[in-house]
């Protein structure tokens, strides 16, 4: 049985998924209950889905510590690291204004969570301390300690309950002091950030193991939202889903090409080049299970150098996200406003845009953008019960959002490449083979290390099933920077 269902194309299994999903909904809603007292198939799939979510949750933690360190690390022995880093994260800043920019504009004319029938009573206030202004963000990423937790004690029906959470920017910041330090400490170093490159590939390895849990949870996640909600909140998400998918093929289709052509390279063999790693993307919802093919594509299809390939792909598996921290974030901010009937003012629409372009690391590569949507409502004051109702739709976004991600990702490293005078452009313009790739043999480029491809094992697989990323992690350039 389970070996008939692994033949199955994942993209198969989620689209069943969505099917199923919306049936046991119906299913539950016939059944009746209410919100206090919800039906044994209520409360199932409510189990299933959050489950899941939790297990994704669980993975963030040591992927933004372990990919950061690990990215970081990848530049030690480029002598123009410095100026590399700047003109990536520039150019990263760039791409995340633009594209956040589009999602508030889609959400104004789209307008998708207006005549919801919602009224505001029906979410509670997020917490007072929560969200603020700019200065309590910037606040917010001071780390209160090394392992960017935090702990809050509550009482609930006279009993006191207390819980961990963990701060995504925070430890940014901290994987981010380490690896420079890491850099600085030199050799003494090498025995920690093996370490890293080791600790990295077995999380990775259990991150696989969840999404292949992805259709399991949407049809958890899904039923529950229509049995919550009702046929008028699946039209209002039906509308929020358009806007996104918009903005997403404005960014992918117009945006990129647009950036491509002004520095001088073709589109077509820009999109033809970067094929493996869309696909992967789309079907498997993760940036870094897709990592290693798209590290790869840079590589072998767009020329990029390996030293720099293997720093700015990893990082931008983390903080790189114009689909997941800057579209989606903006069209669901407009959408719950409107959804609950909470207006925006100028200053919020100028705070959304801040926290997408600056708290785009929160998202840290994993399959959908819960941390990144919960950090952008909290901050503008927003219902954070419209977290929980934009999850029932998240497994269809997450698969063009994570597309357009690593487009974005592998885009960036041959921009900046082509400004250095360092990308192989024989190799950009090399006929692709059957396999998406371009042959070691193809213009092969002196001392950019670009004949050694990684991520070989994986993109065969792209059509059917996420790559393994423990597997494709083994064969990451990490160690050779």
């Amino acid at each position: 049985m389970l070996s008939a269902l692994r033949r199955v194309p994942f993209a198969v299994q989620v689209i069943a998924a969505l099917v199923v999903g919306i049936g046991l909904g119906v299913v539950a809603r016939q059944l009746g209950g209410t919100a206090d007292d919800p039906n044994w198939l209520a409360v199932t799939l409510d189990t299933i889905g959050s489950t899941f979510v939790t297990l994704l949750q669980t993975i963030v933690p040591p992927l933004i510590v372990l990919a950061v360190i690990s990215s970081i690390a990848n530049l030690r022995h480029t002598s123009n690291a410095a100026r590399l880093a700047g003109q990536t994260l520039l150019w990263f800043a760039v791409t995340a204004l633009i594209a956040v920019a589009i999602g508030i504009g889609l959400g104004l004319v789209f307008q998708p969570g207006v005549n919801a029938g919602v009224d505001a009573g029906a979410a509670e206030a997020p917490d007072a301390g929560s969200h603020g202004s700019w200065l309590a963000f910037l606040e917010s990423l001071v780390p209160v300690n090394i392992l960017g937790l935090t702990a809050g004690t509550a009482e609930e029906g006279g009993a006191l309950t207390t819980s961990l959470d963990f701060n995504a920017l925070q430890l940014i910041v901290i994987a981010i002091a380490i690896g420079v330090a890491a850099v600085r400490v030199g050799s003494a170093a090498e025995p920690f950030l093996a370490f890293t490159r080791s600790a990295l590939s077995v999380v990775l390895k259990v991150l696989w193991w969840v999404i292949r849990l992805a259709p399991l949870g949407t049809v958890g996640l899904l039923g529950n939202a229509v049995y919550s909600y009702g046929w008028t909140t699946v039209g209002a998400l039906g509308r929020f889903s358009v806007a996104i998918y918009v903005g997403l093929a404005l960014v992918l289709f117009v945006v990129y090409p647009v950036l491509a052509r002004l520095h001088g390279l073709s589109p077509l063999k820009y999109f033809t080049g970067v094929w493996p790693a869309v696909q992967l993307g789309f079907v498997s919802r993760s940036s870094m299970g897709t990592m290693p093919v798209t590290e790869r594509v840079a590589e072998q299809n767009l020329g990029v150098p390996r030293h720099y390939a293997s720093f700015a792909v990893p990082f931008g598996a983390t903080t790189k996200m114009d689909g997941c921290a800057a579209i989606y974030p903006a069209v669901a901010a407009i959408f719950v406003s409107q959804f609950y009937g909470v207006p925006l003012g100028i200053t919020d629409y100028l705070l959304i845009v801040f926290v997408s372009v600056i708290g785009s690391a929160a998202t840290a590569g994993t399959t959908g953008a819960t941390v990144m949507l919960t950090l952008t409502l909290s901050t503008v004051g927003l219902p954070l019960e419209g977290v929980g109702l934009l999850l029932a739709v998240d497994p269809i976004l997450d698969m063009g959002r994570t597309a357009t991600n690593v487009a974005g990702q592998a885009l960036i490293p041959a921009i900046v490449a082509k400004r250095e005078g360092i990308i192989d452009l024989a190799r950009y313009n090399a006929p692709r083979g059957l396999d998406g790739f371009v042959a070691d043999t193809e213009a092969p480029a002196p001392g950019t290390g670009t004949a050694d491809a990684t991520g070989t094992a994986g993109s065969a697989e792209a059509d059917t099933e996420p790559a393994e990323p423990a597997k494709a992690a083994g064969s990451t350039p990490a160690s050779s920077a």
